[in-house]
């Protein structure tokens, strides 16, 4: 059995300067869309669609030097950006926008050393377990805020056939500790954005706008590395694991916005779940209401649990019922592991 899987892969810098050239074909057959669009909408005349904008931008891949699906990818994603927004015409594309060039499924290859598109070889920085005769779906090259490029690109993995024997395990997410198991164990959170706030501060002071861009790299990177090896861990230990539904991006909104952007509550989320999929395991996201205030020994919400906004600052109490004393996070990991292995039983579908 096989499932898909995108990677992520920096490019060696010299091929940049030809990666910049398409960028800038990208922009302008974007603003072209764009302008074409906004005449019409002044005009009030119908707003175009993606067959369309097609249409008008035949020929020009041959024109601008860029591969003609290349010019489509940009007027589907000019269409539906659009349709999204629910606004007449969008942001113009211009020096300041992020470098991006667009692919379709199989026109990019790879022979086991280097990536081929257009006829030109593109070496990465590192390279992934992709097989030589993998068929490498649609995808894009990007640059970051750096000037550094990536490629995207989603290609099929193997999924383990045998089951993965391992214990289940209950994961809280949490901003102090990112992770606490229904195990007793907990995983501290490396906060890496705070420990970078006085560096960070002292060069936006400055005007040092490429040291700050190289500090939040930085940060990015350590959180992504730190994040795959707290996965890797937990897929390889235990067969089941079950998480909570909390919600990143709700809480993003909120007074702990940098707290929870800075935990990557969703990447360790992605992470858990292709690397349980590879390894026979299963990942199961349930809903964590009243996990907290539940006493995980008898079942009750006593009168004693943690409610509110004020009972946020508690992190241990003891039940009423059965005199049984909790850790906050920890009793929530092994009320939504048992809601998860209840699910299992009834017939849910894992993530």
């Amino acid at each position: 059995m096989r499932a898909l899987r995108t990677h992520k892969l920096r490019l060696r810098d010299r091929h940049a300067v030809e990666l910049r050239r398409q960028a800038r074909a990208v922009n302008a057959v974007w603003n072209y869309c764009n302008e074409t669009q906004k005449k019409a909408a002044q005009d009030g005349r119908r707003w175009l669609s993606y067959g369309q904008l097609a249409s008008l931008t035949a020929g020009a891949g041959k024109m601008l030097d860029i591969h003609s699906h290349t010019v489509q990818r940009v007027c589907r994603q000019y269409a539906t950006s659009r349709a999204a927004h629910r606004r007449p015409w969008l942001r113009w594309r211009g020096r300041k926008s992020l470098g991006w060039v667009p692919f379709n499924t199989g026109h990019v290859s790879f022979d086991g050393d280097r990536l081929v598109f257009r006829g030109q070889h593109y070496q990465t920085m590192h390279l992934r377990d992709i097989p030589s005769d993998a068929t490498i779906q649609a995808g894009s090259f990007n640059a970051d805020s750096r000037g550094h490029w990536y490629v995207n690109i989603t290609v099929e993995i193997e999924i383990a056939s045998a089951m993965h024997n391992g214990p289940a395990v209950g994961v809280d997410l949490g901003l102090k500790d990112l992770a606490a198991l229904s195990t007793g164990e907990k995983i501290l959170a490396p906060r890496l954005v705070r420990a970078s706030e006085e560096r960070l501060a002292t060069a936006q002071r400055a005007g040092k706008t490429k040291r700050a861009r190289s500090i939040h790299r930085k940060v990015a990177n350590r959180r992504k590395d730190f994040l795959h090896k707290v996965s890797h861990r937990l897929t390889k230990q235990f067969g089941t694991i079950v998480v909570g539904d909390v919600g990143a991006a709700r809480m993003a909104r909120s007074r702990m916005a940098k707290s929870v952007l800075d935990a990557g509550w969703a990447s360790l989320k992605g992470m858990l779940a292709y690397k349980a999929m590879t390894r026979g395991g299963v990942l199961l996201e349930v809903c964590e209401a009243n996990t907290t205030q539940t006493c995980s020994e008898c079942g009750c919400l006593p009168a004693s649990r943690p409610r509110g906004i004020a009972g946020l600052r508690i992190r241990e109490w003891r039940c009423d019922d059965c005199g049984r004393v909790h850790d906050r996070d920890v009793n929530a990991a092994r009320n939504i592991l048992r809601i998860g292995q209840d699910a299992l039983v009834e017939g849910a579908q894992h993530v």
